[in-house]
């Protein structure tokens, strides 16, 4: 028999073809009845549908949009030379991953909540982590499973295991390379990427690397070779390669001509406040336009922020003290997918092959820290009115924002740019997230909006935005409301909201941070603005009853610090900060440099630092006056604390003064494993009465002149 069935846009009959279904001619002919009039409601409600307005995406654009968050992973040669970058001389014996698992980074990645896997199959030194046909250069010439592997096979079957997408990246720059940056390259390049999105079932997305030329092997010339990157790789009839193996796939690329989607400037973890999902389809992107897009873009490119959950791509044993905590990485969420942009977290894998222990739990953290945030939607079906509704159908009320539903939306007449929308909870409700999203489909539209709430009987601004886009999240501190009102203040054309949610986001019950300034101030900072703080001064245990937190303060002598950020709504509180402080530096000098930023090293903060001139040779001295005599015990140095932190100092010698002329050595040696446990450094001594110390530089981690200070500290008797 035939059934109407509705599309989104007409009416249409599907065949059903059953030898068990028999169906009465009454009720087909009540069926086609009904649906014949739904479908003329529905006829109706289109035609006074809003028109698109400016580009808007394609399907395999909005498919990629809704997956919003998914994995970058990174294994090759670097893993195991502890590079960043290959050179493309490394020995393809080097590859031996003996634990490799796909399966556990799929199954942290689908408990994390991730949608899809790209994994890293080719980075710049050119090592195929599949047996290309096309090289030698690849695990068929590896240790690793006897030359039988293919890390890219096992990830594909992974991907499918776990009901997760995979995508591929495919450096264009290639290291090994004889033929790099010559005609030939292009054709093995391409052959490259047919056998990857032939021989690997369905692939998402493709990742073209945007660097491109610079000294490398290239096949034993070890020279510089450069390449336009906009003409050598002709990514025109690249794209129209990929776009034929893959019809289904979406391009990110960094140069050349314009890809399916942007880079955000940065590999910090966040796009701008403002981010418009289209860029001009020709011309420069400057940093601004990748930050922020460009409100009249002609061309649909929208923003995905890749970030690795340590400091760089491949693995460093030194980042292993260096992952990202839950709060650094909710803080990334609400500046990626909060900011209408996806999110791509990347793991160095191992060079056993598993993402390690420390990655794993803060990611799984994570995932259950945003379940927690945004589980129940208290806006759900709620009652919800707008001061504008598109006239002549009810096919674009209000309520279409509340159902949970995607596909719907409200919308306001043409030539309606500002307009509220109020959802009535009934009764007081605690919560301090807001939602809301368009319907992306039609374009991007809304240019400024407040959050507005009505809190006893009056109503009271939370929050200012600009872009909405596919999706936006604000933040403000709890509030108790009756009701909530989206207000748009400003559009590049009418209204097509279809979602919001209200959120109530549990605080993030993490220890806090206690620091003390050269003042001698002790400052304590929680994760989360809204929590409560405890603390002693005493060293006793720090408990509800304690001492209440309210800002900066002063304590004498070398006090021992223990605090707890508490939540009274859940009478939940956080692990515990234990921090002993020595001697105030308040009265301490560097001697004899007037570098402006030297004062870093006595700030009491170590995001802070202060590099010595490079042009000062090994060794190189830090002089600090204390004021007075003080019994010394010993001494402690922070090194750089920064993502690369450069000039770590490994081998030192420590000298103590009365009178800053004549010197006593009293340690020397070396930081044990600093490099790859880059924390505070303790040496103790046998105590010397001193008013002046010198820490000398011996050496630092990478053979270089760079010195590099956080803090220095002392230890007194």
């Amino acid at each position: 028999m035939k059934i109407f069935y509705l599309s989104e846009s007409k009416c249409q009959f599907q065949n059903l073809k059953s030898k068990k279904l028999k169906t009465p001619k009454i009720i087909k002919t009540c069926l086609v009845t009904i649906a014949f009039f739904l479908c003329c409601l529905s006829s109706r409600a289109q035609k006074n549908a809003p028109a698109p307005f400016g580009p808007v995406p394609s399907e395999n654009q909005m498919r990629w949009q809704e997956m919003q968050y998914y994995a970058f992973v990174h294994l090759s040669l670097n893993t195991y030379t502890d590079q960043s970058w290959g050179y493309g001389n490394e020995d393809v014996k080097l590859f031996n991953p003996t634990a490799l698992d796909c399966r556990q980074w799929a199954r942290i990645c689908k408990q994390a909540g991730m949608k899809g896997i790209i994994i890293t199959a080719k980075h710049h030194c050119g090592f195929c982590l599949w047996p290309s046909k096309y090289t030698n250069y690849s695990v068929k010439n590896a240790p690793w499973k006897d030359g039988k592997g293919d890390v890219v096979r096992e990830m594909a079957d992974a991907c499918k295991e776990y009901g997760l997408k995979l995508g591929i990246y495919l450096s264009p720059w290639d290291r090994n390379r004889a033929d790099y940056g010559k005609p030939e390259y292009i054709t093995y390049f391409r052959n490259q990427l047919t056998e990857l999105l032939t021989n690997y079932g369905p692939i998402f997305e493709i990742w073209f690397d945007g660097a491109n030329g610079g000294s490398g092997y290239y096949g034993g010339a070890n020279e510089t070779r450069m390449i336009d990157r906009k003409t050598y790789y002709d990514w025109a009839n690249t794209y129209k390669l990929v776009r034929k193996l893959q019809p289904h796939i979406v391009i990110w690329n960094d140069g050349g001509d314009r890809a399916d989607l942007r880079w955000v400037g940065t590999e910090g973890g966040s796009v701008g406040e403002t981010n418009w999902s289209l860029l001009n389809s020709t011309g420069d992107v400057p940093y601004n336009m990748l930050h922020y897009g460009v409100e009249d873009g002609d061309a649909w490119v929208p923003a995905e922020v890749n970030t690795s959950i340590r400091p760089e791509w491949f693995y460093h044993p030194s980042e292993d003290k260096k992952v990202k905590t839950v709060p650094q990485l909710m803080d990334t969420y609400y500046n990626s997918i909060g900011h209408n942009g996806s999110l791509l977290l990347n793991f160095p894998i191992m060079p056993n092959g598993l993402i390690h222990p420390t990655d794993e739990k803060n990611v799984l953290d994570f995932g259950k820290a945003v379940r927690a945030a945004f589980s129940l939607n208290l806006a759900k079906n709620k009652p919800a009115t707008a001061s504008n509704i598109r006239a002549g159908s009810k096919g674009f009320s209000a309520v279409n924002a509340t159902d949970d539903n995607n596909n719907t939306y409200w919308a306001t007449d043409d030539g309606v740019k500002a307009a509220s929308l109020t959802i009535d909870f009934g009764r007081p409700t605690r919560f301090n997230r807001f939602l809301a999203q368009e319907y992306i489909r039609l374009g991007q539209r809304v240019k400024a909006f407040s959050i507005e709430a009505l809190v006893n009987g009056q109503w009271q601004e939370l929050a200012k935005g600009t872009t909405i886009g596919y999706k936006r999240i604000v933040s403000f501190p709890t509030v108790k409301a009756t009701k909530v009102r989206l207000h748009i203040t400003d559009a590049k054309a009418c209204l097509v909201i279809s979602n919001t949610g209200v959120y109530y986001a549990p605080q993030i019950l993490a220890a806090p941070a206690v620091s003390r300034n050269q003042a001698g101030e002790i400052t304590i900072t929680p994760v989360d603005k809204e929590s409560a703080i405890y603390y002693t001064t005493d060293g006793s245990a720090p408990a509800s009853g304690s001492k209440t937190y309210k800002g900066p303060f002063l304590v004498d002598g070398k006090p021992e610090i223990r605090a707890i950020v508490y939540d009274p709504s859940t009478r939940k509180s956080s692990s515990e900060t234990r921090e002993k402080f020595d001697i105030s530096r308040k009265s301490w000098k560097i001697v004899g440099i007037e570098a402006e930023k030297a004062g870093a090293v006595l700030d009491g903060d170590p995001s802070t630092v202060w590099h010595q001139s490079k042009d000062k040779k090994m060794p190189v001295d830090l002089v600090i006056d204390l004021g007075k005599d003080e019994s010394l015990a010993g001494f402690r140095y922070l090194p750089d604390q920064g993502q690369w932190g450069p000039g770590i100092i490994a081998g030192y010698e420590f000298y103590v003064s009365e009178n800053g002329a004549d010197w006593k050595l009293v340690s020397k040696g070396e930081f044990p494993n600093i490099k790859n446990n880059p924390l505070w450094q303790t040496v103790k001594f046998a105590a010397k009465k001193a008013r002046y110390i010198k820490l000398r530089a011996v050496k630092n981690t990478e053979n270089n002149d760079e010195t590099g200070y956080a803090e220095i500290d002392v230890i007194t008797e």
